[in-house]
């Protein structure tokens, strides 16, 4: 069955009431994204924060009504409630059904990251010999499948780490994908850490169906208790690292290695310079525009 997509152009402030006002009218779902970016990639990776509730400046906003709905009619409410919306930033058009999951699945194929370690989808069997570490991935609505560039490199550096018996801390968990892999690769323990609950809950689920679930547990921001970790590794964004880097050195032993990515290429070297007050052997990996930094925690 076709859907009718409604799409609007709106300023970040103005989302919480646009949202509000389409879910009154009927709309069924509600998505956004970047009205700025200018390629995928930019979209790809939105992460808050810590603490905080993110925007846009202009945002996307794309919205599902019945096909069966009064197009005009809409249109009409829309001006009457949300007069601040020019008719030029309004658009419809219908929108053909499809298996929203396969359509996923069918771009997502086992992927492997440095010498052992590989991501296959929940849906499709690895070899059962195959002198490989795997990890069975379903991200649902968080991010993190290793399709991106900076979860590509810290895979590939977690694959690289000696991992046995290592309590890990994976702060951005997203979908758990970094910590079930450290505990695919030998760690004893992890701790994930996201602001999205969601994240939270694909993290479980994604733990659950890697059978690591019993070894893993995650926490907001700030709930988590207080206890050194031996691996830090953080796939979240520049800004956010920046802010944590004192959070981290107080977070993991001396010496531990850690790995921080969501770095675009350039804002590396201002990382580099506020990292170096708590952290050693500072080195920096590129993939595409995004850049990995990695090192150790001083040992005083």
């Amino acid at each position: 069955m076709p859907w009718l997509e409604l799409s609007l152009t709106i300023r970040a402030a103005e989302q919480p009431r646009v949202e509000a006002a389409l879910e009154d009218l009927g709309a069924l779902s509600i998505t956004l994204q970047d009205a700025d970016a200018e390629t995928p990639d930019e979209e790809a990776i939105f992460e808050p924060g810590v603490g905080e509730i993110p925007l846009w400046n202009q945002i996307v906003l794309n919205a599902l009504f019945d096909i069966e709905a009064d197009r005009r009619g809409l249109t009409a409410a829309i001006a009457d409630d949300l007069p601040f919306i020019e008719p030029a930033h309004i658009s419809w058009r219908e929108v053909e059904d499809q298996d929203w999951e396969r359509a996923w699945m069918d771009q997502f194929k086992p992927m492997p990251f440095g010498r052992r370690l590989w991501v296959y989808p929940w849906n499709i069997e690895p070899p059962e010999d195959g002198g490989i570490v795997v990890v069975r991935l379903d991200p649902g609505l968080a991010f993190g499948t290793g399709t991106h560039p900076t979860t590509a490199m810290c895979l590939e550096w977690v694959d690289s780490q000696q991992m046995a018996g290592q309590l890990v801390l994976d702060y951005g968990c997203g979908s758990g994908i970094l910590a079930i892999a450290a505990l695919k690769c030998g760690a004893a323990r992890a701790v994930g850490i996201d602001n999205d609950p969601q994240a939270l809950l694909a993290s479980r689920d994604n733990a659950e169906r890697n059978g690591v679930d019993n070894a893993l547990e995650v926490y907001l921001p700030g709930e988590a208790p207080v206890e050194l970790a031996d691996v830090l590794v953080a796939n979240i964004l520049a800004g956010p690292l920046g802010e944590l880097a004192p959070t981290f050195a107080a977070a993991i032993k001396p010496g531990a290695p850690f790995a921080s990515s969501g770095i675009l290429f350039g804002q590396h070297e201002e990382l580099l310079v506020r990292y170096a007050e708590w952290f050693e052997n500072l080195e920096v990996r590129q993939l595409e525009d995004w850049v990995r930094i990695s090192g150790n925690r001083k040992l005083a």
